[in-house]
């Protein structure tokens, strides 16, 4: 399990890089934390790493995103917090995100465990005590 301690927002973009550096080869990522623990923020500093070009935020509502880089690739950010079932899963086509070659970023995959690709990268975030963030990523328990 690797592990990185993000002390301040300062620090995000070297963490952001940090994390990448250490996944040259992977694309599909899903993010565990509680409510406010950071999710979206980090996944904003991983998006300004790859240089999206678009606005990054929440697709709380929308449940996906769609950002371009500068260098044509494409990030898929999701939401799962409101759905309701499955089945709005697979009528968004999610097989298209997770199987294909470019970046996913995936908020409460708890919600859709069962659906995630064998090759994703789990990334659970924690709030500390101190106010730090824990990012730890590798083979976790995500229950």
């Amino acid at each position: 399990m690797n592990e990185i301690i993000l002390k301040q927002l300062n620090d995000l973009d070297r963490v952001a890089a940090q994390f990448f550096e250490s996944l040259p080869n992977h694309r599909h990522f899903a993010f565990y934390g509680e409510m406010g623990a950071g999710k979206t923020t980090f996944i904003k500093a991983l998006c300004n790493q790859l240089q999206v070009t678009d606005m990054v935020t929440s697709p709380t509502f929308a449940i996906i995103n769609e950002y371009q880089t500068a260098h044509s690739l494409k990030v898929f950010h999701f939401d799962f917090y409101r759905i309701k079932n499955l089945e709005e899963v697979y009528n968004l086509g999610y097989e298209d995100y997770f199987y294909s070659d470019q970046y996913c970023f995936i908020e409460w995959p708890e919600l859709v465990e069962e659906l995630l690709p064998e090759h994703i990268v789990k990334v659970r975030i924690s709030v500390n005590a101190n106010g730090s963030r824990s990012i730890r990523w590798g083979k976790l328990d995500t229950r």
